[in-house]
Parts: C-alpha cells; sequence; structure tokens
C-alpha cells in the first residue's frame, strides 16, 4: 500500500510538474495576445450578459446558470487551503503570480465556453453535450481533417476518473471533517445527510443543478467575501503593507525559512489554476449547455469566472492571512508562520484573530458550503464525460455510483483519493490544451467577426436589421 501510495504521489508530482504549469501560462497568454485580451476588453458586456435571458434559445440553462455552475465546480477548498498553501511554501510574493494565472486565464476560459457552444450536440434525451472532448473530435476534423476523437476519450476518461476523487469523495471529506471539528457533528451523519441533498440535487438532472447553483453560489461567495471585506477595512492602515511585501517578494523568493524564485513563482501560478480551472478543460462542459446561440458572448459571460474565482475570492483569503498576526516578517524579510498552522488551520486561525468569535465560523461554514457546491458542479462534469464514453445507459450507473460515494468520502481517509484526483486532474489538461491551441484560428476569427458586427451594428441606425454572421452559421447542432 505505501509503494502505491509513493506512486500515487509521484504521478501527481508529474502531472502537476513545470510543463504542465508552462503550457497553462503559455497557452493562457498566446490566447490573451490571439484576442487582444477579451477577458478586459469586453468585461463589461460580461457582466450585462448576467441579466440577459434567452429562453428561446436553445440549451438546457441559461447563461448565468451555467457561470454559477462552473464556478461551484471551481470555488472550493484551492481557494482557502490552496491560497494559505501558496503563501507558506511560496511566500507573498505568490500571491501576485496567482493574479498573473487569474488575469491570463480569463482569455482560456473564453476559448474553452466559445469551443464548447459551437461543437456541442444534442443527446438521444434532447439536453446539449459539449465540452473539450467534442471540440477536440469535431472541431480538429473540420478544421485539418484529421480524426482525434481519441484524444477526446482520453480527456473524457481522465475527466471520468478525476471527478469521483476532485469533485466528489475529497469533497464530502473536507465538509465531513469541517462539520466534525467546528460543530462536534458524526461523520457518518454528516455523509447521510450530504447523500439525501446531493440525491435530490442531482436526480433532477442539469436543470435542477442550475436553479440550486444559482442560488447557492453567489449566497456563499457573498457571506465569504462580507466577512474578509470586514476583517480587512477593519484594519485598512495594514493593506498598502500587504500590497507591498506582495510585490516586494514577487520576484525574490522569500518564503518560510528562505525560498527561490521558482518556487515562488510555481507555487503561485500553481495554486492559482487550482483556483480557476482555466484550461483543465471542466468548465466549458457546463457552458456547453447554455441557453445561448452565439458561442462568443458564452465565451465572454464565461471569462468572468477566472476573476470572481482568483482575483476576488483568492485574493480575500490572501489579504486576510497577510494582515493577521500569525504571518510575521522578519527584518531580513523572511516570513515567519507557526509550524501548525498549514492549510486550513491557518486560514481559520487568520479570520478568527481579526473577527474574534465569528471568524473560524466563517471559513468552516464557506469550506462546507464551496465543497457541497463542487460535489453538484463535478457531477455534471462527470456523467457528461461518462456520456462520452459510453452513451447514455451507463450514466444511470454512473449517477448512483456518485450518490454511494459521497457517504464513502465523508467517513473513510482519502490520502491516495486525494493523489489519484490530483494526478488525473492535471493529465485533463493535456487534452485539452492541445484542442485549444489547436483550434485558436477559429476563436481568432469568431472573435474578429464579432467585433466587427459590433463595430458595424454600433454605426447603424436604431431600425437598422442587424448583420448576420457567416462565422455563428452552423453553431445550432442537433
Amino acid at each position: 500500500m505505501l509503494l502505491f501510495q509513493n506512486f500515487v504521489a509521484r504521478g501527481a508530482e508529474l502531472a502537476w510538474g513545470s510543463f504542465t504549469i508552462l503550457l497553462l501560462v503559455g497557452t493562457g497568454l498566446y490566447l490573451s495576445i490571439g484576442t487582444r485580451f477579451v477577458q478586459f476588453r469586453k468585461i463589461g458586456t460580461a457582466i450585462k450578459s448576467l441579466f440577459e435571458k434567452n429562453d428561446d434559445q436553445e440549451g438546457d440553462i441559461s447563461s448565468f446558470q451555467a457561470l454559477m455552475t462552473s464556478l461551484a465546480a471551481t470555488i472550493g477548498t484551492g481557494n482557502i487551503v490552496g491560497v494559505s498553501s501558496a503563501i507558506v511554501f511560496g511566500g507573498p510574493g505568490a500571491v501576485f503570480w496567482m493574479w498573473v494565472s487569474g488575469a491570463i486565464g480569463g482569455a482560456t476560459r473564453f476559448a474553452e465556453a466559445l469551443l464548447a457552444v459551437k461543437y456541442r450536440v444534442t443527446n438521444e434525451s434532447g439536453e446539449k453535450s459539449g465540452g473539450p472532448m467534442y471540440y477536440i473530435e469535431h472541431g480538429m476534423k473540420e478544421q485539418y481533417g484529421k480524426n482525434m476523437a481519441w484524444l477526446g476519450s482520453a480527456f473524457a476518461f481522465f475527466g471520468f476518473i478525476a471527478s469521483f476523487g476532485t469533485g466528489n469523495m475529497a469533497q464530502a471529506n473536507s465538509v465531513a471533517q469541517s462539520l466534525q471539528v467546528t460543530f462536534g457533528v458524526n461523520t457518518i451523519i454528516s455523509g447521510l445527510v450530504m447523500v439525501v441533498l446531493v440525491g435530490c440535487v442531482i436526480l433532477g438532472g442539469v436543470k435542477s443543478i442550475g436553479k440550486v447553483t444559482e442560488k447557492v453560489v453567489p449566497t456563499m461567495a457573498l457571506m465569504y467575501i462580507t466577512g474578509s471585506l470586514f476583517a480587512i477595512i477593519s484594519n485598512y492602515q495594514l493593506i498598502p503593507y500587504v500590497f507591498n511585501v506582495i510585490f516586494a517578494n514577487a520576484f525574490t523568493g522569500t518564503a518560510v525559512g528562505g525560498g527561490v524564485l521558482g518556487t515562488v513563482l510555481r507555487m503561485g501560478i500553481a495554486r492559482g489554476v487550482f483556483s480557476n480551472e482555466a484550461g483543465l478543460g471542466s468548465a466549458p462542459i457546463a457552458h456547453a449547455a447554455s441557453k445561448n446561440d452565439n458561442p462568443v458572448t458564452e465565451g465572454i459571460t464565461a471569462s468572468l469566472s477566472t476573476f470572481i474565482a482568483t482575483l476576488v475570492v483568492c485574493s480575500m483569503t490572501a489579504f486576510v492571512i497577510l494582515i493577521s498576526p500569525m504571518v510575521v516578517m522578519t527584518e531580513a524579510g523572511v516570513m515567519e508562520i507557526e509550524e501548525s498552522l498549514r492549510g486550513a488551520a491557518l486560514t481559520t486561525v487568520a479570520f478568527d484573530s481579526l473577527l474574534p468569535g465569528i471568524g473560524g465560523y466563517i471559513v468552516s461554514l464557506g469550506l462546507v458550503f464551496f465543497a457541497f457546491s463542487t460535489i453538484i458542479g463535478w457531477y455534471y462534469y462527470g456523467v457528461k464525460c461518462a456520456e462520452y464514453i459510453g452513451g447514455l445507459k451507463i450514466t444511470k450507473f454512473y449517477t448512483w455510483a456518485w450518490i454511494g460515494l459521497v457517504f464513502v468520502g465523508a467517513v473513510i481517509p482519502l490520502e491516495i483519493v486525494w493523489g489519484l484526483s490530483d494526478m488525473f486532474n492535471g493529465l485533463m489538461a493535456l487534452p485539452n490544451l492541445v484542442g485549444l491551441i489547436g483550434l485558436s484560428p477559429v476563436v481568432f476569427a469568431m472573435l474578429k467577426e464579432y467585433d466587427e458586427q459590433e463595430a458595424l451594428q454600433a454605426h447603424r441606425t436604431p431600425s437598422a436589421k442587424p448583420v448576420h454572421s457567416n462565422v455563428l452559421e452552423g453553431v445550432r447542432r442537433q
């Protein structure tokens, strides 16, 4: 067992090694330049799109519900535990590189969602199915005449395996452990309650998932952000200090006991990717179900998720930790943190030191809601991967297995599960990034057409009919 555990740990290290990190960042930068930083140019359009309804268009859920479903699966322990780990092992400067990851990741998410809608299909039950497996298979064949279905199947297989760990058992375990430590709830009781709640949501399909996530995600994010802001504003005089240590250490490599720049950069970018999942290929599966026939506008809406997950939620966590007395910077510029404070413990104690009596509850409840919503969101990703591999006939078995494993995850230790999850999560990115790079000409051409049409429309009279986009021909796929 120890040998297998070491093998899994080594596999996770390789899957999330320098090559994967550089490929993720390089793809994000390439897409940012190619789209002329669409994630910044169209941020106003993205925000406005959240309030638009496209009930007359094809799809299963609204663009807002699709965004919330992707955020439900994205915002989780990485935004609380991951940030504290990045600061401990990479120093305050790691936060800067998390911001960089989140900033360029917006273009990656834009491309993912655009392609997901363009190449989505309608399955036998009348629901939309899409994501990397579909745009790799159909897009690469359309563009290059090559049969790349095997690569799409590889993504679906990696996503299928990762979903049970990353999206299910690991999250259920986090919920059960947090409730036990904070409120003394037995893990068996937590597991049974989660089984019932998860079952009630996912058995209703994607529409039920969308209805739940559009309420739970904004509520939990608002609670966490409000608590964070109150702690930060209460210590507003330290805000300049926090910015100073972040930028001063971004290029020096100062961490606990010293450190090197490579560690700062790797920890910051890796945790940034964990916090927003841009490039992994999971989120576009949700956006493929959106009631939006225009791939470009769906991509613009989707680009918001990296800002929310990394530049907002992760920043809140980072500022609270760095403002708290738990983190001390010596005169030599070395960061000191008590040895016992790592991961969720550091975040919890930091919040409690700034908000005595309620700070710890904010973190604990945040972890519970974040992890629960991740279970719901990742179920949809996993069931779509299963559908691609074996068709609709196996999705019922997948659903019941998913519900059962929620209980298993709540009551057993998960060291090996975490390692396997990390490994297959990292492997998901590789076929997805191949697809994104290969289909980048499609992304650039469609965005250029959209920009030209938008500019032309701005000079037209209100009574003029809009120009039909040839690039968007064929978007509706049955």
